[in-house]
């Protein structure tokens, strides 16, 4: 398999034992959209032995401007994000263990998957789960990188314990709603995509490699202006989660009930999936909906139009509640069809 990778072990920072490294290293993935998805390719195409791809998401048309791993087909399969990514990822690279979660990352269970992991990427669209993120990487001194897009502009940073500063050494507390700009607000450029994710995948081999060029500081640049910036970020002695251990996203373990959804005009609402016994029997919950809308499914979700909304069920009893950003709504429109 070298043959495959010719290119990438003639450079003289990998070469043909590098290459064997990357191939026994195994990557998790948090979130499988514009970022996720570019930095999933990569990865997979320059042979890191196992990736672990979590997404909570289905495929969308607006998603096809900037997210390279979906067509026209998956939309019209109904595919989660995670299912289309991996089974692209098989053909480009049969040689790498892909992994596919349709899940929402919380802090229930979060922490067995980073154990698994040699480095963990965020490829999110809120600071909740980065945060969460920061959290049980610094716990289990795992080294993970943050990034991020918006607009023009986009930024990444590698968070290794113990040495750099962590997420909230650079910003102590989380962004309250509405104070952040998002993709339904600013858009997004495919074009900042590709530059940070190729940022970020670089690293992402540096760091598996154990390399002296691993950077350590937070990279900025804003495509449209021509700016570019390198930030050295000091670790902070106070700081709660690497100075003080004291991971308070980590022990709320269930999160929000209900997350508006970046750009959609959705509303994420999390079931009761622990109180549930295992997955939703979507036949059972089909013959249900029928009597009073119009009810889609497969093995991997369940899709149910009423009214103006448009409900999309996974087996874990998660549903993206689409055509309201009012979460008290959402929650109501999900108790009322699918039940608490």
């Amino acid at each position: 398999m070298l043959d495959r990778y010719s290119r990438q072990t003639l450079f003289a920072p990998i070469g043909k034992e590098g290459q064997e490294r990357l191939r026994a290293s195994s990557v998790t993935i948090i979130g499988c959209g514009a970022l996720g998805t570019v930095l999933a390719n990569n990865l997979c195409r320059a042979g890191i032995g196992k990736l672990i791809i979590a997404d909570r998401d289905y495929i969308e048309y607006n998603n096809l401007q900037r997210q390279i791993l979906f067509d026209e087909e998956d939309i019209a399969r109904h595919l989660p994000k995670a299912i289309a990514a991996s089974e692209k990822l098989r053909k480009v690279n049969s040689d790498v263990q892909v992994e596919a979660l349709v899940e929402d990352i919380n802090a229930d269970g979060i922490e067995t998957l980073v154990r698994m992991s040699d480095l963990v990427l965020d490829a999110t669209d809120n600071f909740e789960t980065r945060y969460l993120l920061n959290d049980v990487c610094i716990k289990l001194q795992k080294p993970w990188i943050y990034s991020g897009v918006i607009a023009s502009y986009g930024v990444t940073m590698n968070i290794l314990p113990g040495d750099t500063s962590c997420l909230r050494c650079v910003f102590p507390d989380m962004p309250l709603p509405g104070t952040t700009a998002t993709c339904d607000t600013a858009g997004v450029l495919n074009g900042i995509v590709g530059a940070i994710s190729g940022i970020a995948s670089t690293e992402a081999l540096k760091i598996l490699l154990h390399s002296e060029k691993v950077s350590r500081a937070m990279l900025w640049m804003d495509l449209w202006e021509n700016t570019y910036e390198r930030l050295e970020l000091p670790r902070q002695p106070d700081c709660p989660a690497c100075g003080q251990h004291n991971f308070e996203f980590l022990d709320t373990l269930t999160g929000t009930n209900a997350t508006s959804l970046c750009g959609r005009n959705a509303v994420q609402v999390r079931g009761n999936a622990g109180k549930r016994g295992g997955p939703l029997d979507f036949s059972i919950l089909a013959e249900r909906l029928q009597a009073v809308g119009k009810v889609q499914y497969n093995q991997f979700l369940l899709r149910f139009l009423i009214d103006s909304y448009e409900i999309t069920v996974f087996p874990d009893t998660r549903a993206i509640i689409k055509g309201t950003d009012d979460e008290q709504l959402a929650r109501s429109l999900y108790a009322r069809y699918i039940g608490m």
